[in-house]
C-alpha cells in the first residue's frame, strides 16, 4: 500500500480512541467542565492492550493527522474526541471479535474513507509524558518510613 492509504497503525489508534473513550456511550453533559473525550495515556493504555505495544510518537502523528484530516476524530487541548462521523463508522463496522477488531475497522476505512491531512504534532515530549503516565499506573507506591520510629 503507498504512502496515500490507510495504515494498519491508523485504524489501531482509532480502535483506542473509541475503546478507550466508552465507544461513544459515554456522553458528558454539556454542562460538566471536563472536555469529552479521552487523553493520550488513555489511547496508549487501550493500544498496548489490543496489541501488546505502546504506538511510537510517529505512529500516532501519522494516525492522527489521517483521522483529523478524514473527520473522523478531532484533537484539542490534548483532548481526542471522536466526532460524529467517527462514531457512525464504529458503529456500522462490521461486528466480530475484539481480536479483529482492528482489521475489521482498517478494511473499513480503506472502503468507505479517504485518509486526509492535517496539520498536527506531538511533541517528543508529549509522547514521552503520556507513556510515563501510562507505565505509572502499573507501578506500586513505596510505602512510607514512619519518622517517628525510623522504620
Amino acid at each position: 500500500m503507498g504512502d496515500e492509504g490507510w495504515r494498519w497503525s491508523d485504524a489501531w489508534i482509532f480502535v483506542s480512541l473509541i475503546i478507550a473513550g466508552g465507544a461513544g456511550r459515554h456522553r458528558r453533559s454539556s454542562s460538566t467542565r471536563r472536555p469529552e473525550g479521552v487523553r493520550l495515556a488513555d489511547v496508549l493504555s487501550t493500544a498496548d492492550h489490543l496489541n501488546r505495544a505502546i504506538p511510537a510518537r510517529h505512529e500516532i502523528e501519522a494516525a492522527v493527522r489521517r483521522l483529523v484530516g478524514a473527520g473522523l476524530i478531532t484533537v484539542a487541548d490534548g483532548w481526542f474526541r471522536v466526532t460524529t462521523a467517527g462514531e457512525q463508522l464504529w458503529r456500522t463496522r462490521p461486528h466480530g471479535g475484539l481480536a479483529t477488531t482492528v482489521e475489521t475497522v482498517h478494511g473499513v476505512l480503506t472502503r468507505r474513507h479517504a485518509p486526509g491531512s492535517h496539520d498536527w504534532e506531538l511533541g517528543e515530549d508529549e509522547h514521552a509524558a503520556a507513556v510515563q503516565e501510562y507505565a505509572a499506573r502499573f507501578t506500586l507506591p513505596m510505602p512510607r518510613r514512619s519518622p517517628e520510629n525510623g522504620s
